[in-house]
């Protein structure tokens, strides 16, 4: 946005949309976060996986998830569709992982 955009802008406009882009920041962050946490656990499930000479991918396990996480998307009025291309897309980064561990 330019200067003079900037000032045809009512000042309340642009603090409230300062005040969103701020929480959206944040919200950002912590998604990075829960994330990596969410990454640290994998990575516990990926070596005993690997110690114990089980598959990398569990199909079963993860048709559940994404069951389980459409119905969590429905109930957060977040599209469902959604919801399952980011867990697929998180499965399949997982599932590489374990791969990458089973065979080191």
């Amino acid at each position: 946005m330019t200067s003079s955009e900037s000032s045809e802008i009512d000042e309340s406009v642009i603090a409230e949309l300062g005040r969103l882009r701020d929480s959206i920041d944040n919200i950002d962050a912590a998604v990075v976060h829960m994330l990596a946490e969410r990454f640290k656990c994998t990575q516990q499930v990926g070596l005993l996986k690997a110690r114990h000479q089980l598959p990398p991918a569990d199909p079963a396990r993860e048709a559940r998830q994404i069951v389980r996480l459409r119905e969590l998307a429905e109930s957060a009025k977040l599209d469902p569709a959604f919801a399952e291309k980011l867990l697929n897309f998180i499965i399949a980064e997982v599932i590489r992982h374990h791969e990458t561990i089973a065979k080191s």
